[in-house]
């Protein structure tokens, strides 16, 4: 059955159901506003907490504590006033505040007092030799497969890369009985170094004491392999082996699955479609939007909570979208801030704390050049199947940055519309022109940002000066 929203006007509309648009939606219904909560999953909880109300796995310890607190936050928001509508994809937003969602093959369109974008993140691309080849995911693919449906590998399987969510997977996946042969890590070992002077702050956050007893039960079951270069996915049409260098020594080992994962960046396309000033982040090695401590971007109206607004991990997530709401609160209804349990000073004392250990872990995991900036035929686009060379080839005759390439390559211009080439088609082109990737820009983003069908374009509801503004008399 499809469900349209229930009105054409909101006072605040939240887009994403992780932890930061769980958080926000609560909170901003709690507060008596009229609050709506959109997210294109089957079920709520975004990636941290995905498939939270429905997965299979129901043992509280082989998803971990942090999991399942995710439940009390589904909890939150169905005993709220927030109306939730799930399969439903957010395809555009401008400065006017105006929202159009495809749910079950039809656009809807609304309107809102204030946004609230809980867009979350997408992972690194990760673009090695032969990171295209069947048999070759992404850890937070598998992750998913995990979650909603206790899936597990059981053939030869290899992790490589590097970052928490690493480690998590690997725990997650020994617990439910799967397979790891190999555990690669990349990280370099320069950053070691790098993260000492912030790691008082890391020892004494959380992260700590999760993080080493994580680590500890992973390597007690598989063998780490650290300082890994090099790294290559070979197959004739199929995943068959996974070559890298440790030591000064090259290994190839026989593999059926390689998990690959270096860090996650912002979920940007959305942001940047609505015209939301971005701008490098050079520790972070990504686009993040820029905001003011509510979250409030450079378009009136609308604020960016999790990991879209800069990677904190979930319980900052949790908190910010806390933040953004009682923002919106404060602007729209400041009488009813009085029913909410936590001031604005709280919460941000919560986010401080929330935070800590983060330039640790960002310095720690921030991931090699060799592993972001790919050579020779190295796939980059892998919509059009532009390689490396294919990229400095064009900007050897001409090519600016990311949107001329297009001209040259279509790249970003397929299905995923940049996402799993932006950041690498920037950092090549930077490189390659001797030029910062601020300097170079990324590609602009135009609604549509998720596919829709032109036949849904076509039975959008259209009135008498729309069709004359394009009908000729």
């Amino acid at each position: 059955m499809t469900v349209a929203p229930k009105r054409e006007d909101y006072d605040v509309v939240v887009i994403g159901a992780g932890p930061a648009g769980l958080a926000a939606a609560a909170t901003s219904a709690e507060a008596g506003l009229s609050t709506l909560l959109l997210d294109e999953n089957i079920g709520p909880g975004g990636q941290v907490f995905r498939a939270i109300a429905s997965t299979p796995v129901t043992e509280r310890n082989q998803l971990g504590a942090d999991y399942w607190v995710g439940a009390d936050l589904v909890q939150s928001l169905r005993a709220s006033n927030a109306e939730v509508i799930h399969r439903a994809t957010v395809w555009s937003l401008d400065r006017n505040l105006d929202i159009a969602v495809s749910i079950g093959g039809a656009s809807a369109f609304v309107k809102a007092k204030r946004v609230i974008l809980a867009i979350g993140a997408l992972e690194r691309p990760f673009p090695i030799p032969g990171w295209t080849l069947p048999g070759v995911m992404t850890a937070g693919a598998a992750q998913t497969m995990l979650k909603s449906s206790a899936l597990v590998p059981d053939g030869r399987t290899v992790i490589a890369g590097q970052g928490p969510l690493l480690w998590l997977l690997a725990a997650q996946i020994l617990r439910l009985g799967g397979r790891i042969d190999r555990i690669l890590d990349t990280t370099e070992r320069g950053n070691y170094f790098a993260a000492l002077p912030h790691a008082f702050a890391f020892l004494t956050s959380p992260y700590f004491a999760k993080g080493l007893s994580m680590m500890r039960e992973v390597k007690a079951k598989v063998q780490v392999v650290s300082g890994v270069t090099e790294l290559a996915a070979s197959g004739d049409g199929q995943l068959a082996s996974v070559s890298y260098v440790a030591g000064g020594k090259r290994e190839t080992i026989p593999t059926d699955l390689l998990l690959l994962h270096q860090g996650v960046v912002p979920n940007v396309n959305l942001a940047m479609a609505a015209g939301i000033e971005h701008r490098w982040d050079d520790l972070q090695l990504c686009w993040s939007p820029v905001l003011d401590a509510s979250g409030n971007s450079s378009v009136a109206g609308i604020a960016i909570a999790g990991d879209g607004a800069g990677i904190g991990g979930a319980n900052a997530a949790v908190v910010r979208g806390r933040i953004a709401a009682r923002a919106a609160v404060d602007a729209l209804a400041p009488a009813s801030a009085a029913k909410l349990p936590a001031t604005m000073a709280t919460l941000r004392s919560d986010l401080a704390k929330a935070e800590r250990g983060r330039l640790f872990l960002d310095t720690l995991f921030r991931p090699a050049p060799q592993f972001r900036i790919p050579s020779g035929d190295t796939i980059v686009c892998r919509c059009e199947e532009v390689t490396a060379k294919d990229v400095l080839d064009s900007v050897a005759i001409g090519a600016t940055g990311p949107n001329q390439l297009k001209a040259y390559r279509r790249t970003g211009m397929g299905p995923c519309q940049g996402r799993l080439c932006g950041l690498t088609v920037t950092e090549l082109m930077a490189q390659a022109r001797g030029k910062t990737p601020q300097e170079i820009g990324y590609y602009r983003l135009r609604a549509p940002v998720k596919p829709i069908t032109l036949a849904e374009l076509a039975a959008v509801p259209k009135s008498e000066a729309d069709v004359k503004a394009v009908v000729r008399g």
